[in-house]
Protein backbone atom coordinates (compact mmCIF):
# COMPACT_ATOMS: atom_id res chain seq x y z
CA UNK A 1 0.00 0.00 0.00
CA UNK A 2 1.37 3.41 -0.93
CA UNK A 3 1.87 5.39 2.27
CA UNK A 4 1.88 8.72 0.48
CA UNK A 5 -1.46 10.39 0.97
CA UNK A 6 -2.83 13.41 -0.81
CA UNK A 7 -5.34 15.34 1.27
CA UNK A 8 -6.80 17.83 -1.18
CA UNK A 9 -8.30 20.10 1.44
CA UNK A 10 -5.68 20.51 4.08
CA UNK A 11 -2.29 18.99 4.27
CA UNK A 12 -0.80 15.90 5.74
CA UNK A 13 -2.72 12.68 6.05
CA UNK A 14 -3.35 11.49 9.58
CA UNK A 15 -1.44 8.42 10.67
CA UNK A 16 -2.48 5.97 13.34
CA UNK A 17 -1.95 6.82 16.99
CA UNK A 18 1.37 5.69 18.38
CA UNK A 19 1.76 3.52 21.44
CA UNK A 20 1.56 5.14 24.86
CA UNK A 21 5.21 4.24 25.41
CA UNK A 22 7.77 6.90 24.62
CA UNK A 23 9.90 5.18 22.05
CA UNK A 24 13.64 5.64 22.10
CA UNK A 25 14.21 5.86 18.37
CA UNK A 26 15.31 8.28 15.69
CA UNK A 27 12.83 10.95 14.57
CA UNK A 28 10.41 9.87 11.87
CA UNK A 29 11.07 11.68 8.57
CA UNK A 30 8.15 13.89 7.55
CA UNK A 31 8.63 15.11 3.97
CA UNK A 32 6.24 17.96 3.15
CA UNK A 33 5.42 19.46 -0.22
CA UNK A 34 3.57 22.78 -0.35
CA UNK A 35 1.57 23.69 -3.45
CA UNK A 36 1.46 27.44 -3.99
CA UNK A 37 -0.67 26.94 -7.09
CA UNK A 38 -3.34 25.01 -5.15
CA UNK A 39 -5.16 27.62 -3.10
CA UNK A 40 -7.80 25.99 -0.92
CA UNK A 41 -9.59 29.11 0.22
CA UNK A 42 -9.44 32.21 2.37
CA UNK A 43 -9.59 31.90 6.16
CA UNK A 44 -11.90 34.68 7.38
CA UNK A 45 -10.44 37.22 9.79
CA UNK A 46 -13.33 36.45 12.16
CA UNK A 47 -12.84 32.68 12.07
CA UNK A 48 -12.18 32.40 15.81
CA UNK A 49 -15.10 32.50 18.20
CA UNK A 50 -16.23 31.78 21.74
CA UNK A 51 -19.60 30.34 22.76
CA UNK A 52 -21.56 31.07 25.94
CA UNK A 53 -24.76 29.86 27.50
CA UNK A 54 -27.20 32.75 27.78
CA UNK A 55 -26.94 32.34 31.55
CA UNK A 56 -23.50 33.98 31.29
CA UNK A 57 -25.16 37.23 30.18
CA UNK A 58 -27.03 37.23 33.49
CA UNK A 59 -23.78 37.10 35.50
CA UNK A 60 -23.09 40.71 36.56
CA UNK A 61 -19.71 42.02 35.43
CA UNK A 62 -18.67 39.00 33.33
CA UNK A 63 -19.29 39.97 29.69
CA UNK A 64 -18.65 43.59 30.53
CA UNK A 65 -16.42 46.30 29.08
CA UNK A 66 -15.27 47.00 32.64
CA UNK A 67 -13.99 43.44 33.00
CA UNK A 68 -10.64 44.56 31.58
CA UNK A 69 -8.72 41.31 32.04
CA UNK A 70 -11.44 39.29 30.34
CA UNK A 71 -11.74 41.80 27.50
CA UNK A 72 -7.99 41.60 26.92
CA UNK A 73 -8.00 37.80 26.91
CA UNK A 74 -10.61 37.87 24.15
CA UNK A 75 -8.73 40.52 22.19
CA UNK A 76 -5.50 38.54 22.50
CA UNK A 77 -7.16 35.79 20.44
CA UNK A 78 -7.72 38.27 17.63
CA UNK A 79 -9.00 41.72 16.80
CA UNK A 80 -11.88 40.07 14.92
CA UNK A 81 -14.04 37.25 16.18
CA UNK A 82 -17.55 36.11 17.01
CA UNK A 83 -19.30 35.71 20.35
CA UNK A 84 -22.20 33.28 20.25
CA UNK A 85 -24.83 33.46 23.00
CA UNK A 86 -27.17 30.48 23.10
CA UNK A 87 -26.88 26.91 24.30
CA UNK A 88 -29.49 24.77 26.01
CA UNK A 89 -30.24 27.52 28.53
CA UNK A 90 -31.47 29.84 25.76
CA UNK A 91 -34.57 27.69 25.24
CA UNK A 92 -35.49 28.14 28.91
CA UNK A 93 -34.60 31.81 29.20
CA UNK A 94 -36.55 35.05 29.07
CA UNK A 95 -35.91 38.73 28.44
CA UNK A 96 -37.57 40.89 31.08
CA UNK A 97 -36.58 44.55 30.58
CA UNK A 98 -36.55 45.81 34.17
CA UNK A 99 -36.36 42.59 36.14
CA UNK A 100 -33.60 41.26 38.36
CA UNK A 101 -31.00 39.10 36.62
CA UNK A 102 -31.28 35.37 37.18
CA UNK A 103 -28.53 32.97 36.03
CA UNK A 104 -29.95 29.47 36.30
CA UNK A 105 -29.88 26.63 33.76
CA UNK A 106 -33.65 26.49 33.25
CA UNK A 107 -34.74 29.90 34.52
CA UNK A 108 -32.31 32.52 33.20
CA UNK A 109 -33.55 36.10 33.05
CA UNK A 110 -31.67 38.82 31.16
CA UNK A 111 -32.69 42.46 31.24
CA UNK A 112 -32.12 45.62 29.25
CA UNK A 113 -29.02 46.69 31.15
CA UNK A 114 -27.35 43.27 30.82
CA UNK A 115 -27.83 43.45 27.05
CA UNK A 116 -26.45 46.99 26.94
CA UNK A 117 -23.43 45.79 28.92
CA UNK A 118 -22.96 42.98 26.42
CA UNK A 119 -23.05 45.57 23.64
CA UNK A 120 -20.31 47.55 25.35
CA UNK A 121 -18.31 44.33 25.73
CA UNK A 122 -18.59 43.74 21.98
CA UNK A 123 -17.41 47.28 21.31
CA UNK A 124 -14.46 46.79 23.66
CA UNK A 125 -13.38 43.51 22.04
CA UNK A 126 -14.30 44.39 18.45
CA UNK A 127 -16.05 41.01 18.10
CA UNK A 128 -19.48 40.33 16.57
CA UNK A 129 -22.52 38.54 17.99
CA UNK A 130 -24.71 35.56 17.19
CA UNK A 131 -27.71 35.56 19.54
CA UNK A 132 -30.00 32.57 20.14
CA UNK A 133 -33.73 33.21 20.66
CA UNK A 134 -35.98 30.96 22.74
CA UNK A 135 -37.96 28.65 20.48
CA UNK A 136 -38.15 25.76 22.92
CA UNK A 137 -40.37 27.38 25.56
CA UNK A 138 -40.84 30.91 24.24
CA UNK A 139 -43.35 32.73 22.10
CA UNK A 140 -43.13 34.84 18.96
CA UNK A 141 -44.09 37.99 20.85
CA UNK A 142 -41.37 37.47 23.46
CA UNK A 143 -38.82 36.74 20.72
CA UNK A 144 -39.72 40.02 19.00
CA UNK A 145 -39.17 42.05 22.18
CA UNK A 146 -35.88 40.27 22.84
CA UNK A 147 -34.68 40.72 19.26
CA UNK A 148 -35.45 44.43 19.44
CA UNK A 149 -33.48 44.81 22.68
CA UNK A 150 -30.51 42.80 21.36
CA UNK A 151 -30.47 44.81 18.13
CA UNK A 152 -30.48 48.07 20.04
CA UNK A 153 -27.67 46.89 22.32
CA UNK A 154 -25.41 45.22 19.75
CA UNK A 155 -25.83 47.67 16.88
CA UNK A 156 -23.54 46.93 13.97
CA UNK A 157 -21.91 44.10 15.95
CA UNK A 158 -24.97 41.89 15.46
CA UNK A 159 -24.10 39.14 13.00
CA UNK A 160 -27.26 37.00 13.19
CA UNK A 161 -30.12 35.63 15.25
CA UNK A 162 -30.63 31.90 15.66
CA UNK A 163 -34.13 30.64 16.44
CA UNK A 164 -33.91 27.67 18.79
CA UNK A 165 -30.92 25.71 20.03
CA UNK A 166 -30.52 22.16 18.66
CA UNK A 167 -34.12 21.83 17.45
CA UNK A 168 -33.33 18.35 16.16
CA UNK A 169 -33.11 17.33 19.85
CA UNK A 170 -36.29 19.14 20.98
CA UNK A 171 -38.03 15.83 21.65
CA UNK A 172 -35.14 14.60 23.79
CA UNK A 173 -35.03 17.92 25.65
CA UNK A 174 -38.79 17.83 26.31
CA UNK A 175 -39.60 20.92 24.28
CA UNK A 176 -41.74 19.04 21.73
CA UNK A 177 -43.70 15.79 21.61
CA UNK A 178 -42.48 12.66 19.87
CA UNK A 179 -42.53 12.92 16.11
CA UNK A 180 -41.37 16.53 15.94
CA UNK A 181 -39.48 16.89 12.68
CA UNK A 182 -37.75 19.29 10.32
CA UNK A 183 -40.95 20.38 8.55
CA UNK A 184 -42.52 21.40 11.86
CA UNK A 185 -39.37 23.25 12.85
CA UNK A 186 -39.31 25.12 9.54
CA UNK A 187 -42.90 26.30 10.00
CA UNK A 188 -42.11 27.55 13.51
CA UNK A 189 -38.89 29.20 12.35
CA UNK A 190 -40.73 31.05 9.59
CA UNK A 191 -43.43 32.28 11.96
CA UNK A 192 -40.81 33.64 14.35
CA UNK A 193 -38.83 35.20 11.51
CA UNK A 194 -41.91 36.87 10.03
CA UNK A 195 -42.91 38.32 13.40
CA UNK A 196 -39.42 39.69 14.00
CA UNK A 197 -39.08 41.06 10.46
CA UNK A 198 -42.39 42.91 10.87
CA UNK A 199 -40.64 45.03 13.53
CA UNK A 200 -37.00 44.68 12.39
CA UNK A 201 -37.04 44.51 8.57
CA UNK A 202 -33.27 44.04 8.34
CA UNK A 203 -32.90 41.43 11.06
CA UNK A 204 -30.23 38.85 10.01
CA UNK A 205 -30.73 35.14 10.63
CA UNK A 206 -28.66 31.95 10.88
CA UNK A 207 -29.64 28.32 11.35
CA UNK A 208 -30.74 25.62 11.80
CA UNK A 209 -28.28 25.27 14.69
CA UNK A 210 -28.56 21.50 14.89
CA UNK A 211 -26.70 19.05 17.11
CA UNK A 212 -26.67 16.02 14.81
CA UNK A 213 -29.17 16.54 12.00
CA UNK A 214 -26.85 17.44 9.15
CA UNK A 215 -29.69 16.59 6.77
CA UNK A 216 -31.64 19.43 8.40
CA UNK A 217 -28.86 21.79 7.31
CA UNK A 218 -29.05 20.56 3.71
CA UNK A 219 -32.81 21.07 3.61
CA UNK A 220 -32.61 24.40 5.46
CA UNK A 221 -30.06 25.68 2.94
CA UNK A 222 -32.49 24.82 0.14
CA UNK A 223 -35.52 26.32 1.92
CA UNK A 224 -33.97 29.41 3.53
CA UNK A 225 -30.63 29.89 1.81
CA UNK A 226 -31.86 32.99 0.00
CA UNK A 227 -32.39 34.74 3.34
CA UNK A 228 -29.56 33.64 5.64
CA UNK A 229 -26.28 34.99 6.93
CA UNK A 230 -24.96 31.60 8.06
CA UNK A 231 -25.69 27.89 8.09
CA UNK A 232 -24.95 26.58 11.60
CA UNK A 233 -24.20 23.20 13.13
CA UNK A 234 -22.77 21.89 16.41
CA UNK A 235 -20.00 19.33 16.94
CA UNK A 236 -18.43 17.48 19.86
CA UNK A 237 -15.91 14.66 19.59
CA UNK A 238 -17.94 12.60 22.03
CA UNK A 239 -19.73 12.74 25.37
CA UNK A 240 -18.09 13.43 28.71
CA UNK A 241 -19.82 10.47 30.38
CA UNK A 242 -18.77 7.98 27.74
CA UNK A 243 -15.91 5.80 29.07
CA UNK A 244 -14.38 5.84 25.57
CA UNK A 245 -13.97 9.62 25.79
CA UNK A 246 -10.24 9.60 26.42
CA UNK A 247 -7.19 11.53 25.34
CA UNK A 248 -6.44 8.78 22.84
CA UNK A 249 -9.88 9.26 21.28
CA UNK A 250 -9.53 13.04 21.25
CA UNK A 251 -6.20 12.91 19.45
CA UNK A 252 -7.30 10.25 16.98
CA UNK A 253 -8.99 11.18 13.68
CA UNK A 254 -12.79 11.28 13.73
CA UNK A 255 -14.18 9.88 10.45
CA UNK A 256 -17.64 11.23 11.29
CA UNK A 257 -16.30 14.79 11.33
CA UNK A 258 -15.03 14.63 7.77
CA UNK A 259 -18.35 13.34 6.47
CA UNK A 260 -20.26 16.03 8.33
CA UNK A 261 -18.00 18.80 7.06
CA UNK A 262 -18.20 17.52 3.49
CA UNK A 263 -22.01 17.71 3.70
CA UNK A 264 -21.85 21.17 5.25
CA UNK A 265 -19.53 22.44 2.55
CA UNK A 266 -21.76 20.98 -0.16
CA UNK A 267 -24.82 22.73 1.29
CA UNK A 268 -22.85 25.95 1.67
CA UNK A 269 -21.50 25.85 -1.87
CA UNK A 270 -24.88 25.09 -3.41
CA UNK A 271 -26.69 27.83 -1.48
CA UNK A 272 -23.87 30.38 -1.53
CA UNK A 273 -24.20 30.78 2.26
CA UNK A 274 -21.13 30.34 4.51
CA UNK A 275 -21.33 27.81 7.32
CA UNK A 276 -20.07 27.94 10.89
CA UNK A 277 -19.69 25.35 13.63
CA UNK A 278 -21.22 27.69 16.16
CA UNK A 279 -21.17 25.43 19.23
CA UNK A 280 -18.29 23.03 19.69
CA UNK A 281 -15.57 21.67 21.93
CA UNK A 282 -14.02 18.36 22.89
CA UNK A 283 -16.68 16.37 24.78
CA UNK A 284 -20.28 17.45 25.34
CA UNK A 285 -21.58 17.84 28.86
CA UNK A 286 -18.90 20.35 29.76
CA UNK A 287 -15.89 18.26 28.83
CA UNK A 288 -14.06 15.47 30.60
CA UNK A 289 -11.69 16.40 33.46
CA UNK A 290 -8.22 15.05 32.87
CA UNK A 291 -8.75 15.13 29.11
CA UNK A 292 -10.51 18.32 28.02
CA UNK A 293 -8.33 20.47 30.30
CA UNK A 294 -4.95 19.02 29.33
CA UNK A 295 -2.21 20.01 26.92
CA UNK A 296 -3.48 17.31 24.57
CA UNK A 297 -6.61 19.42 24.10
CA UNK A 298 -4.45 22.33 22.92
CA UNK A 299 -3.06 20.16 20.11
CA UNK A 300 -6.56 18.95 19.28
CA UNK A 301 -7.92 22.50 19.21
CA UNK A 302 -5.21 23.75 16.86
CA UNK A 303 -5.64 20.81 14.50
CA UNK A 304 -9.45 21.01 14.67
CA UNK A 305 -9.49 24.69 13.74
CA UNK A 306 -7.33 24.03 10.69
CA UNK A 307 -9.49 21.02 9.79
CA UNK A 308 -12.56 23.25 9.72
CA UNK A 309 -10.74 25.87 7.67
CA UNK A 310 -9.59 23.19 5.23
CA UNK A 311 -13.21 22.12 4.77
CA UNK A 312 -14.32 25.64 3.96
CA UNK A 313 -15.92 26.61 7.28
CA UNK A 314 -16.21 30.32 8.01
CA UNK A 315 -15.38 29.76 11.66
CA UNK A 316 -16.22 28.12 14.97
CA UNK A 317 -17.31 29.02 18.48
CA UNK A 318 -15.56 27.07 21.23
CA UNK A 319 -17.77 26.79 24.30
CA UNK A 320 -16.41 28.37 27.46
CA UNK A 321 -17.53 29.29 30.95
CA UNK A 322 -20.60 28.12 32.87
CA UNK A 323 -22.45 25.38 31.02
CA UNK A 324 -26.06 24.18 30.92
CA UNK A 325 -25.38 22.08 34.04
CA UNK A 326 -24.38 25.22 35.99
CA UNK A 327 -20.67 24.61 36.45
CA UNK A 328 -17.61 25.97 34.66
CA UNK A 329 -16.74 23.48 31.95
CA UNK A 330 -13.35 21.72 32.09
CA UNK A 331 -13.04 22.38 28.34
CA UNK A 332 -13.27 26.17 28.78
CA UNK A 333 -10.51 28.06 26.94
CA UNK A 334 -10.95 30.84 29.51
CA UNK A 335 -11.17 29.39 33.00
CA UNK A 336 -13.21 31.30 35.55
CA UNK A 337 -13.06 30.72 39.31
CA UNK A 338 -16.34 32.70 39.58
CA UNK A 339 -14.64 35.13 41.93
CA UNK A 340 -13.34 37.49 39.27
CA UNK A 341 -10.15 35.60 38.36
CA UNK A 342 -9.55 34.30 34.85
CA UNK A 343 -6.82 32.17 33.33
CA UNK A 344 -5.91 30.65 29.99
CA UNK A 345 -6.50 26.89 29.79
CA UNK A 346 -4.45 24.70 27.42
CA UNK A 347 -6.97 24.90 24.58
CA UNK A 348 -6.78 28.71 24.74
CA UNK A 349 -3.17 28.35 23.56
CA UNK A 350 -4.35 26.12 20.73
CA UNK A 351 -6.64 28.94 19.62
CA UNK A 352 -3.81 31.43 20.05
CA UNK A 353 -1.50 29.31 17.89
CA UNK A 354 -4.10 29.41 15.12
CA UNK A 355 -4.49 33.19 15.28
CA UNK A 356 -1.67 34.07 12.78
CA UNK A 357 -3.51 32.06 10.09
CA UNK A 358 -6.70 34.14 10.28
CA UNK A 359 -7.07 36.32 7.21
CA UNK A 360 -4.64 34.22 5.18
CA UNK A 361 -5.02 31.86 2.24
CA UNK A 362 -4.84 28.14 2.93
CA UNK A 363 -2.63 26.23 0.50
CA UNK A 364 -2.62 22.61 -0.53
CA UNK A 365 0.07 20.34 0.87
CA UNK A 366 1.17 16.76 0.45
CA UNK A 367 3.19 14.68 2.85
CA UNK A 368 4.10 11.15 3.81
CA UNK A 369 3.07 10.75 7.44
CA UNK A 370 4.61 7.25 7.60
CA UNK A 371 2.11 6.16 10.26
CA UNK A 372 2.80 9.25 12.37
CA UNK A 373 -0.22 11.01 13.89
CA UNK A 374 0.79 14.36 12.43
CA UNK A 375 -0.80 17.07 10.30
CA UNK A 376 0.64 20.00 8.39
CA UNK A 377 -1.06 23.18 7.19
CA UNK A 378 0.32 26.01 5.05
CA UNK A 379 -1.07 29.54 4.87
CA UNK A 380 0.01 32.40 2.65
CA UNK A 381 -0.30 35.49 4.82
CA UNK A 382 -1.40 38.87 3.52
CA UNK A 383 2.20 40.15 3.64
CA UNK A 384 3.36 37.28 1.42
CA UNK A 385 5.05 35.27 4.15
CA UNK A 386 4.42 31.54 4.37
CA UNK A 387 3.07 30.19 7.64
CA UNK A 388 3.58 26.44 8.12
CA UNK A 389 2.00 24.76 11.14
CA UNK A 390 3.18 21.23 11.98
CA UNK A 391 1.13 19.43 14.64
CA UNK A 392 2.61 16.21 16.00
CA UNK A 393 -0.16 14.55 18.02
CA UNK A 394 1.82 11.33 18.19
CA UNK A 395 2.57 10.62 21.83
CA UNK A 396 5.55 8.38 21.10
CA UNK A 397 7.53 9.65 18.10
CA UNK A 398 9.13 12.91 17.12
CA UNK A 399 9.06 14.14 13.52
CA UNK A 400 11.88 15.48 11.37
CA UNK A 401 10.03 17.74 8.95
CA UNK A 402 11.56 18.70 5.61
CA UNK A 403 9.66 21.26 3.55
CA UNK A 404 9.73 21.55 -0.22
CA UNK A 405 7.71 24.56 -1.35
CA UNK A 406 9.13 24.81 -4.86
CA UNK A 407 10.72 28.05 -3.69
CA UNK A 408 13.84 28.94 -1.80
CA UNK A 409 13.59 30.83 1.45
CA UNK A 410 16.12 33.32 2.77
CA UNK A 411 15.10 33.15 6.39
CA UNK A 412 12.64 31.53 8.74
CA UNK A 413 11.68 31.57 12.39
CA UNK A 414 9.71 29.09 14.49
CA UNK A 415 7.79 29.17 17.73
CA UNK A 416 6.53 26.12 19.53
CA UNK A 417 3.31 25.09 21.23
CA UNK A 418 4.44 22.87 24.07
CA UNK A 419 3.58 21.45 27.47
CA UNK A 420 5.18 19.15 30.03
CA UNK A 421 3.17 16.17 28.73
CA UNK A 422 -0.09 15.52 26.87
CA UNK A 423 -1.79 14.94 30.24
CA UNK A 424 -0.50 18.15 31.85
CA UNK A 425 -3.10 20.65 32.99
CA UNK A 426 -0.54 23.38 33.63
CA UNK A 427 2.59 24.62 31.94
CA UNK A 428 1.32 25.13 28.39
CA UNK A 429 3.27 27.77 26.51
CA UNK A 430 3.33 29.26 23.04
CA UNK A 431 6.59 30.79 21.91
CA UNK A 432 7.98 30.12 25.37
CA UNK A 433 5.36 32.34 27.02
CA UNK A 434 2.03 32.24 28.75
CA UNK A 435 -0.40 35.12 29.15
CA UNK A 436 0.69 37.89 31.49
CA UNK A 437 -1.36 39.27 34.37
CA UNK A 438 -3.25 41.64 32.07
CA UNK A 439 -4.26 38.93 29.60
CA UNK A 440 -1.71 39.83 26.94
CA UNK A 441 0.77 37.50 25.25
CA UNK A 442 4.09 38.00 23.50
CA UNK A 443 6.43 35.28 22.27
CA UNK A 444 9.68 35.32 24.21
CA UNK A 445 11.31 32.34 22.58
CA UNK A 446 11.63 31.85 18.85
CA UNK A 447 14.32 30.03 16.96
CA UNK A 448 15.82 30.25 13.50
CA UNK A 449 14.66 27.58 11.05
CA UNK A 450 17.44 25.51 9.54
CA UNK A 451 17.67 26.17 5.80
CA UNK A 452 19.62 23.88 3.53
CA UNK A 453 19.72 25.22 0.03
CA UNK A 454 16.77 27.41 0.92
CA UNK A 455 14.65 24.45 2.04
CA UNK A 456 13.48 24.46 5.68
CA UNK A 457 13.67 21.58 8.13
CA UNK A 458 12.75 21.32 11.79
CA UNK A 459 12.43 18.73 14.53
CA UNK A 460 8.96 18.53 16.08
CA UNK A 461 9.01 16.43 19.28
CA UNK A 462 6.22 14.05 20.17
CA UNK A 463 3.06 15.77 21.42
CA UNK A 464 3.95 19.29 20.33
CA UNK A 465 3.48 21.72 17.48
CA UNK A 466 5.73 24.13 15.62
CA UNK A 467 4.61 27.25 13.77
CA UNK A 468 7.09 28.38 11.12
CA UNK A 469 7.16 31.77 9.41
CA UNK A 470 9.16 31.64 6.17
CA UNK A 471 10.31 34.50 3.96
CA UNK A 472 11.82 34.42 0.49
Amino acid sequence: MNRRSFLARSACALGALASHRLLAESPTPLPISIKFTRALGHIPAGFTGLGYEISSVAVPGLLSASNHHYVQMVRTLGSHGVIRIGGNTSDYSSFQPGSKLVSLPKATVVNTESLRELGRFLDATGWHLIWGLNLGSGTEQRAVREAQAVTAAAGDKLLAFEIGNEPDLFVHEGHRPAGYNYDQYLREYRRYKAAIRAQLPNAPFAGPDVARGTDWVTRFAQDEGHDLKLLTHHYYRGGARNPRSSLDELLAPDPHLGRMLDAMRAASTKSGIPYRICETNSFSGGGKPGVSDTFGSALWTLDYMFTLAAHGASGLNLETGVNQLDFVSPYSPIMDDQRGHYSAAPDYYGMLAFAPAAGGELLGTECDAAGLNATVYAVRQTDGKLLVTIINKDRGRSAEAHIDAGKRFSRGTAMRLSGPSPESRNGTTLGGSSLDASGMWHATKTEPVHLKGGEPSILVPAASAAILTLEQ
